[in-house]
């Protein structure tokens, strides 16, 4: 009885250490990836932003472009 309890627990803390080491290596790859995806997603990120940013500035100088032109169109028309 003695020695079937022995290889019991033996059995068990063997079947623990290998579903410990498992679970470990899996969440290392699991955090590998994680950590590739956010990196990728960042970039993007930031990709889209520098584009509004640029967007943002082009509408200004449109807008103060167009308002240069429509003086010299007005100077034009009454004849300064």
């Amino acid at each position: 009885m003695g020695e079937n309890l022995l290889i019991a627990l033996v059995t068990g803390g063997v079947t623990l250490m290998v579903c410990l080491i498992n679970n470990f290596l899996q969440q290392s790859k699991t955090r590998a990836l994680l950590e590739y995806k956010l990196n990728d997603l960042t970039q993007r990120v930031n990709k889209h932003n520098d584009l509004l940013e640029r967007t943002y500035r082009l509408e200004e100088q449109s807008k103060e472009l167009t308002r240069r032109l429509d003086r010299l169109e007005g100077k034009e028309d009454c004849g300064c």
